[in-house]
């Protein structure tokens, strides 16, 4: 009974896995991740590439991913799917930064945009105790999108 229970947790994250996706077209996943990793990475972060309205690329677990936060904006709360869809293809980044906790604790960034030089947008979120501000995420995920390649050079 054991052995079936293991077997059937690891379809489903096999199945998860599958669902997830990958990376944007001529971009090798695993150089956009270590790129994010380095600029912003923490297990409280998320970074979603969208294009034509469909998210190509997702940093960050589903649970983190799709976690209910403040919107920074009155007592509004979003997902960074609802992030995504409203990024401004063109122009500066969209950032806000506020207190996520009744106790003031913890703070939640976001960040969405257009990747340089390209027909895509991002979201990110970051939520924690140390977190810098959502202007800093925009900054720091555009040099790292250049260096994994996305974008202009």
């Amino acid at each position: 009974m054991r052995r079936g229970g293991v077997i059937l947790a690891l379809m489903a994250a096999a199945a998860l896995a599958a669902c997830s996706p990958k990376a944007p077209a001529g971009v090798d996943k695993n150089v956009l991740d270590e790129a994010i990793s380095q600029a912003i990475g923490d297990p409280g972060t998320c970074v979603l590439i969208a294009q034509q309205g469909q998210v190509v690329y997702q940093y960050g677990t589903h649970m983190v991913c799709g976690r209910v936060l403040p919107a920074c904006e009155g007592t509004a709360t979003r997902t960074l799917a609802d992030l995504v869809k409203e990024a401004p293809a063109a122009g500066d980044p969209k950032t806000a930064s506020c207190r996520s906790n009744p106790e003031r604790t913890r703070i939640v960034a976001w960040a969405a945009g257009p990747v340089a030089g390209g027909d895509m947008v991002y979201a990110a979120v970051m939520e924690g105790d140390l977190v810098p501000p959502g202007v800093v995420i925009a900054d720091k995920l555009q040099a790292a999108f250049q260096r994994a390649g996305l974008g202009s050079k």
